[in-house]
């Protein structure tokens, strides 16, 4: 299939040529027909997947249309929103690349930047506004702009969104756009939460699920170094030696393991940036660009700020932490091996993270080579994926915090009441683990 046959218009198939996009991904193949007929979608797909152009594609050549026939004032008609700035800019360059060759205007909005350019380019009038929730409603809120006219709207990376805490949000959103709307909701992940909202925003949608996990880790060689967690960045070390890591994203749990990652790495001379919810928007765009570039070639990100990187030929992800949740594994591995592409994902697991790796390997329902031929290399208790696996012990506990929860769970009064100086102890470095 091609996307002529997708009955996509001229100058959106000439923009298409340019990236040298000519036949479409399974998501865009079984999305764009149904959004072109104007229905709603409910679509699971993994990273890396086209999943922009499957809602893209569909709103430019709709707008452009309605455009033909009633040439009216510039108001916002389609809305995108988006968890993180890099994905909101990265949705954004995609509707400018596909939309070149039409009267359509798109911008895109976010914090952690001086809102006043923001609202010269609104004032100027656009059609297709990307947004994260939380500078959307504080110009709505000023009364900067209006959704009253939005007859498209995209929620994409629901799940991330919903971790992130924008449900409310997202809700309050959603009740601003009208209610003849055509509403698209993406999600790599459907928990419960996330279904529950669906059912709520859409309108009897059609189901698209594509790209299973399988798919996404036959084409990834993936391997597995057990190392004391104190030797983690010697081991980060030796292997960056090597020549075949030509482009590597380093995933750490945390922000200030992110920053100490770069800061170990820049005292032996192998030049790193990071990128977090901590670091200012432009200094993650210019830590971005450099690793696009190739200026850089070690990337440090934490999981919510890497939503939205798009690298192309990555060669390499590295977990330097594994993640608390394993479907996160699946998110990360995935920034390398796209658009068909190899790649390969190397992890690191410490004693204290075996538990977190058995999630991961029943989750993929595989088991990961272990490599043996570091001078850090060695040998894991309780890393086999057969082993009865407690999840619930874990769900809101971090197993790396044992001694805090022990120490948290002894100090309480008669009246079994925790003492606040003491809860507020062990909350602050629970709060520490969320990027």
């Amino acid at each position: 299939m091609t996307f002529q046959e997708l009955k996509i218009i001229e100058p959106i198939l000439k923009a298409l040529t340019i990236q040298e996009y000519f036949v479409p991904t399974p998501i865009q193949a079984e999305s764009i027909p149904v959004l072109l007929q104007g229905k709603d979608i409910l679509g699971s797909a993994q990273t890396g997947t086209g999943k922009t152009a499957a809602f893209a594609i569909p709103i430019l050549q709709n707008l452009h249309l309605e455009k033909q026939q009633n040439k009216s004032k510039r108001t916002i008609k389609a809305l995108v929103l988006a968890p993180t700035r890099e994905l909101a800019l990265q949705i954004h360059d995609n509707f400018k690349e596909y939309g070149r060759n039409l009267d359509i205007k798109t911008t895109v909005i976010y914090g952690g930047v001086p809102q006043s350019k923001q609202v010269r380019v609104l004032n100027q009038g656009i059609d297709i506004l990307v947004a994260t929730p939380g500078r959307l409603l504080d110009l709505i809120q000023q009364r900067k702009l209006t959704l009253s006219n939005v007859s498209y709207l995209v929620l994409d990376e629901a799940d991330r969104m919903l971790d992130m805490g924008f449900v409310k949000d997202v809700k309050k959103i959603v009740s601003m756009v009208k209610k003849e709307r055509q509403t698209m909701f993406f999600s790599a992940t459907m928990p419960n939460a996330i279904m529950s909202l669906a059912k709520e925003i859409l309108d009897n949608p059609v189901r698209i699920m594509v790209s299973p996990e399988e798919e996404t880790i036959d084409k990834i060689k993936q391997s597995i170094y057990y190392v004391e967690k104190k030797k983690k960045i010697n081991l980060l070390v030796d292997l960056l030696k090597k020549k075949e890591l030509k482009s590597v994203l380093v995933f750490s749990r945390t922000k200030h393991g992110a920053n100490r990652i770069v800061k170990e790495l820049d005292h032996l001379n192998i030049r790193a940036e990071a990128i977090h919810g901590n670091k200012s928007q432009g200094a993650r765009q210019r830590a971005l660009a450099l690793f696009k570039a190739k200026r850089i070639r070690v990337l440090v990100a934490t999981d919510i700020a890497a939503r939205g990187i798009d690298v192309d030929e990555l060669s390499h992800v590295i977990n330097y932490d594994l993640p608390d949740v394993a479907e996160t594994y699946i998110h990360r591995i995935g920034r390398t091996g796209r658009a068909g592409l190899g790649g390969s994902a190397i992890s690191f697991c410490s004693q204290d993270e075996a538990d977190l790796l058995k999630d991961i390997q029943k989750h993929i329902k595989m088991t990961i080579a272990v490599e043996k031929d570091s001078v850090y290399s060695i040998e894991l208790t309780n890393t086999s994926f057969n082993v009865k696996n407690d999840r619930s012990s874990r769900n809101n506990k971090p197993t790396n915090h044992s001694k805090h929860q022990k120490s948290y769970s002894r100090k309480r009064t008669k009246n079994n009441k925790v003492k606040p100086k003491n809860f507020s102890k062990y909350d602050s470095r629970n709060q520490s683990k969320h990027s």
